[in-house]
């Protein structure tokens, strides 16, 4: 379910889970381990030498990642539960990755595909009629506080209050204009150029680089530090309702 490929001290971990990358929960464990991996090697003086430096996380041509498996979120409260708590591990495991992360976005990358990216330290996007965004109440899906505040600040209050509530998915060039990526290339340069700026990252001074990433990533550590609503609240709450379970039923139907 992921391929990995080591570029120097560069380690690729590509989302390989056809159709379509959906995130289910042994595929959501899979990339928390394999990034923890890598978190293990750097912490390590024996490995560190030759530890990776930098992660690039790649989909599929035309397709990123298309987020939570709905099979598994509307599959009862114990399967939704192991899925949203599997999810956030890894989300944190994002936020405190003692290397720059960056999303190498080959294609569409709705939902939590874009949870993944804006908690990457930068963002490559395949040019073309490809799409991003947090369209998670498009499938009656909440998507918390938490994140809505992660999409924040990245894309400002404004445009985040009006995109989020109607679930819009932005085009590439759009989600450059908004902020929400970082750059846009031709497809089939998303994943060299994700490698190339990780090797440049790598090249720089690296203990001024660590503290000056730390110190520009220090707000999304604190919002996950001391997050404005638990997960047990949210699924409490009813996270999955009938209104989830329905559209969902549409979606797969359609497929």
């Amino acid at each position: 379910m992921i391929e990995v490929k080591n570029h120097g001290r560069v380690r690729e971990l590509r989302l390989a889970r056809p159709p379509v990358n959906a995130l289910n929960c042994a595929l959501v464990k899979m990339l928390d381990q394999r990034i923890s991996e890598v978190m293990t090697a750097v912490g390590d003086s024996a490995q560190s030498v030759s530890a990776p430096r930098a992660i690039v996380i790649s989909g599929s041509p035309g397709l990123f990642c298309a987020g939570l498996d709905l099979h598994e979120i509307t599959s009862g409260e114990a399967s939704a539960k192991n899925l949203v708590f599997a999810f956030a591990m890894l989300q944190r495991r994002l936020v405190d990755s003692a290397v720059p992360v960056i999303a190498a976005i080959t294609g569409h990358c709705p939902a939590g595909g874009a949870v993944i990216a804006i908690l990457c330290d930068h963002r490559i996007m395949a040019a073309g009629d490809f799409r991003i965004g947090l369209n998670e109440v498009q499938v009656g899906l909440y998507p918390g506080e938490l994140i809505y505040r992660v999409y924040e600040r990245l894309v400002g209050t404004r445009r985040a209050a009006l995109l989020l509530p109607r679930g819009i998915m932005l085009r590439s060039d759009e989600a450059l204009e908004a902020g929400l990526v970082d750059e846009v290339v031709a497809s089939e340069q998303v994943v060299t150029r994700a490698i190339a700026l990780a090797q440049e990252l790598i090249a720089l001074p690296p203990k001024t680089y660590v503290r000056t990433r730390n110190l520009v990533r220090a707000d999304l550590r604190r919002l996950f530090d001391s997050p404005p609503e638990t997960l047990e609240s949210l699924m409490a709450e009813g996270w999955v309702t009938d209104e989830t379970r329905e559209r969902a039923a549409r979606l797969l139907t359609s497929r």
